[in-house]
């Protein structure tokens, strides 16, 4: 999406990290602890900002303990000790404090740091890992006691296996923020969600085997723009399917693009072959509109979108990646962009029944809604990359 707007949440790896910590070296009791982000050093003073709340100023004790931890580890058992003097603003820590009497200032007994850089470059690690070794689509069936997820694809099925290892994590209903996602199961996964996987497909690319699967229970919206209020960030679309207005959000993680036509009509053109129609009279996409227009819920290429290797799937032979990748490449829209009349295709939250968040807005798809509706939307749907992409990749790997 873009560039992967992607934010890091360690507050589950903090958490297992510093329990780890306290079964080996347990702290006063009661303690309390401050995780978040360095925003200011004055001396032996570290001003937090916390993941939620008001940041917090605390003393680093003279005989405080100090490490280092690399972003993914699950353990300290790798930590690095370090003085006051490496820590810098912008670096995630964890900071335990000894109790202290009211009025008293507090006072850090540990701190556990993440380096800025490290993060950043793990987070941009994993995001093309995600990428590489990423899948999805709409969930058609769940069978836990079997440990699989069957999902749709564009022309598509895939089976996902999971394994006693595999990392799952569900996003809330209001939120397409990935820090609202929780560790779940897979019988909380359901018919209809869209899911992203990272793992190893079989070579025919039906089976899957993920590492970790990211899942939400979004809406899928096509239909047209009937008004845009830019300076209220929202767009008013008339949804085909209950043919009433909704009034579609778009907040600072929500993604916009737009797909060229030569694009768009090799999509079209992909979906009416799969289902059995041929284009009409001799039409072809465009040249380079096949290896920009990949058959959904398929990887395989390169994060920078080059390398598509040659496969079957819908096209016949044609090159195949993920549709995610290819919005990679798609220009993004702004709301001043869309005009009434413009068709949308849009992944949202499940809001209410006249309004919802955008977490994907994908424009220039009138040949693609006109060749299958349905299958559209199952197709843009593995598209949506929230978790399933750098967000998800860049936390812990924790549940």
């Amino acid at each position: 999406m873009g560039s992967v707007k992607s934010r890091v949440f360690f507050a589950v790896l903090f958490f297992w990290a510093v329990c780890f910590a306290v079964a080996q070296t347990p702290p006063p009791a009661p303690a309390n602890r401050i995780l978040g982000s360095i925003t200011a050093i004055d001396g032996k003073s570290l001003t937090i900002k916390p993941d939620t709340g008001a940041p917090s100023t605390v003393t680093v004790s003279d005989t405080a303990r100090l490490l280092r931890t690399a972003p993914g580890a699950k353990t300290l058992t790798g930590a690095t000790p370090i003085q006051l003097s490496d820590l810098a603003v912008g670096d995630r820590v964890l900071v335990v404090l000894a109790p202290a009497a009211d009025g008293a200032a507090a006072t850090a007994t540990t701190v556990i740091a993440m380096k800025q850089g490290d993060i950043a470059q793990k987070q941009q690690a994993d995001e093309a890992d995600w990428q590489h070794r990423g899948t999805g689509g709409l969930v058609k069936s769940v069978d836990a006691a079997a440990n699989t997820v069957t999902v749709v694809a564009g022309p598509r099925t895939i089976v996902i296996h999971a394994t006693p290892q595999t990392i799952v994590r569900h996003y809330a209903l209001d939120s397409i923020k990935f820090s609202d996602a929780r560790a779940s199961t897979l019988d909380q996964i359901h018919p209809g969600d869209q899911l992203r996987a990272r793992g190893d497909r079989s070579a025919d690319g039906t089976e899957f085997t993920a590492e970790e699967i990211v899942a939400g229970s979004f809406r899928n919206i096509s239909g047209t723009v009937v008004s845009v209020d830019a300076a209220a960030n929202t767009v008013t679309v008339t949804d085909l399917a209950t043919k009433k207005p909704v009034v579609i959000h778009v907040s600072s993680d929500s993604q916009m693009h737009k797909l060229p036509p030569t694009v768009a009509q090799g999509l079209a053109n992909r979906l009416k072959n799969a289902n059995g129609a041929a284009p009409p009279g001799n039409a072809r996409p465009a040249a380079g509109a096949q290896a920009s227009a990949p058959a959904a819920g398929e990887s395989g290429a390169t994060p920078a979108g080059s390398g598509m290797r040659q496969g079957g799937g819908a096209g016949g032979g044609a090159r195949n990646g993920d549709l995610s990748q290819l919005l990679q490449r798609t220009p993004a829209v702004q709301l001043s962009e869309l005009h009434k009349g413009d068709a949308v295709m849009i992944v949202a939250t499940q809001g209410t029944p006249d309004a919802a968040t955008a977490v994907t807005l994908l424009a220039g798809v009138e040949p693609i809604l006109t060749a299958s509706p349905s299958a559209s939307q199952s197709m843009f749907s593995a598209s949506w990359n929230m978790g399933g992409g750098g967000a998800a990749a860049a936390d812990a790997g924790t549940p």
